[in-house]
């Protein structure tokens, strides 16, 4: 059972004996946009989390657009957690999101999107690879609301489950995500289930002990256990945590792609071309 402790004022002690860190990272900043997991990078030990961007646009930055770009073998998960953004997809798919809203979308074989974000804006955006059953499956997506969103004491369920709270994101098995908000002082312990072995956690902000301290803007991972992970939040905190069964395949890369076999990349980068030209054909992009 995961468990939200008060602790007394005078109490210092930090968290657990649980997981402990073993890499962290700030990523790298490219404008408003701060990479902070790679496929070549931490994605390596925390597969089937290939990519992570921590998005802080501010006021004097104006409208920000990304424009037309496709993907395939992954699903992405953005979590809007300040201001507003369009999107629209290859799939016919689109709509806007607010504070506490995500969108899902699963490439699959192929798919192209666009948005646009209102600063000021901070989001997360999740890359996960997918498996073999799903990488070259019909794209689709899912856009949840705040409230549409379940939760289990202080853990918004993203994907997966904890305790009775499940997700109702399609998303594959294995996989845990969530954002947890803690007041300053309390603990918070999860429990992942068996042989969920990858974990990490990414503040968006305050700080934390886990034991050791993470702070805003740091991404850190756990060692490869499935024991608990104990939080202290030293200040107001708010934070990402991922969980998974590690991802047994090596990941093949292309510029937009992510797939478990260079057969699967192939079939990925020439349906994304095709629907590539399609949208050229349509007037939709240039």
């Amino acid at each position: 059972m995961n468990a939200v402790i008060p602790t007394p004022p005078t109490a210092h002690a930090p968290a657990g004996v649980g997981r402990q860190v073993i890499f962290r990272t700030c990523g790298n900043a490219h404008g408003p946009i701060v990479r902070m997991v790679s496929p070549s990078d931490v994605g390596k030990l925390i597969k089937p989390f290939v990519f992570l961007d921590l998005i802080d646009m501010h006021d004097a930055m104006g409208q920000q657009g990304f424009g037309w770009h496709p993907h395939s073998g992954v699903a992405t998960l953005t979590l809007a957690m300040q201001g507003q953004s369009r999107y629209v997809e290859s799939i016919g798919h689109e709509g806007s999101t607010v504070a506490g809203d995500i969108e899902w979308m699963c490439a699959g074989r192929g798919v192209w999107h666009s948005g646009v974000a209102l600063p000021p804006m901070k989001a997360f955006q999740l890359w996960i690879a997918l498996p073999p059953e799903r990488e070259l499956a019909p794209a689709f997506s899912q856009h949840l609301s705040s409230s549409d969103i379940p939760s289990d004491g202080p853990a918004r369920v993203l994907l997966g489950r904890s305790g009775e709270a499940i997700s109702p994101i399609d998303a594959p098995s294995g996989i845990n995500y969530f954002v947890v908000q803690l007041k300053a002082g309390e603990r918070w312990t999860y429990q992942p289930p068996q042989d969920y072995r990858v974990g990490w956690i990414a503040v968006m902000d305050g700080s934390l002990r886990t034991p050791d301290p993470v702070d805003k803007g740091e991404l850190a991972v756990f060692d490869p256990s499935d024991a608990a992970i104990e939080f202290e939040a030293v200040t107001d905190a708010r934070f990402v945590l991922g969980t998974a069964i590690p991802h047994p395949h090596d990941l093949h890369l292309g510029h937009y792609s992510v797939h478990t076999s260079a057969s699967a990349l192939i079939e990925g980068e020439r349906e994304i071309a095709r629907i590539g030209r399609e949208l050229r054909d349509k007037g939709v992009m240039r």
